[in-house]
């Protein structure tokens, strides 16, 4: 079993996206007892807040326009903050993909795991992510390499020859074989447009 790093929390800055309320007055005091610089904002987001670890938010009275950026695409770890049960605002509330929530009132316990747990869960859908990228890209990849093999094949060889002249070309050039597929479209696009454009013109 891999060991996870600790998570220091120590010194972070967590902004509180909700208006002045007893409801949240718990939260405040458990963020700087756990060493948490503590901003509020109500409305509107400021400036700086895209810079915090962490954004707690109020799914009672929030809206869309208070992030500038698209629902799930938060460049820090959500925490909801949830009041209401109308079906309305939680649907809201999920749309944001938080990391995690906290019921109000918030009280004298259960801040530190919810910090804990929206780093993990975003830290998580980060690496997911990127996986995702770069697994689209490698596909991207492999459809270049097939569209450079037919490209080759054109020429009234079979399939794996063609296969092994894309091989060769790389080794040739020095570069991937991905790069050289690139290189053999383009080429290939190259010459059908200056065929084209040589083509005489007929009234």
């Amino acid at each position: 079993m891999t060991r996870r790093p600790r998570i220091n929390l120590g010194g972070a800055c967590a902004v509180v996206l909700h208006r002045p309320h007893a409801a949240v007055e718990g939260l405040t005091r458990q963020l700087a007892a756990i060493g948490l610089n503590v901003e509020h904002a109500w409305p509107d987001l400021p400036p700086s807040a895209t810079g915090a670890d962490f954004l707690f938010f109020d799914v009672d009275h929030g809206f869309d326009e208070q992030f500038p950026w698209k629902p799930g695409e938060a460049p820090m770890p959500l925490v909801a903050l949830i009041g209401s049960e109308a079906p309305g605002r939680i649907e809201w509330g999920l749309s944001q993909r938080a990391d995690a929530q906290l019921v109000k009132p918030v009280g004298n316990a259960g801040v530190y795991a919810a910090l804990l747990i929206a780093r993990r869960a975003f830290d998580e859908r980060r690496r997911l992510e990127r996986e995702i990228d770069c697994l689209r890209e490698r596909v991207s990849e492999r459809q270049v390499i097939v569209r450079a093999v037919v490209a080759l094949a054109a020429a009234g060889i079979g399939e794996e020859q063609a296969y092994a002249q894309l091989r060769a070309l790389a080794m040739s050039w020095q570069v991937t074989m991905e790069l050289a597929a690139h290189r053999v479209i383009e080429l290939k696009d190259r010459t059908i447009k200056e065929a084209s454009d040589e083509r005489p013109y007929r009234a």
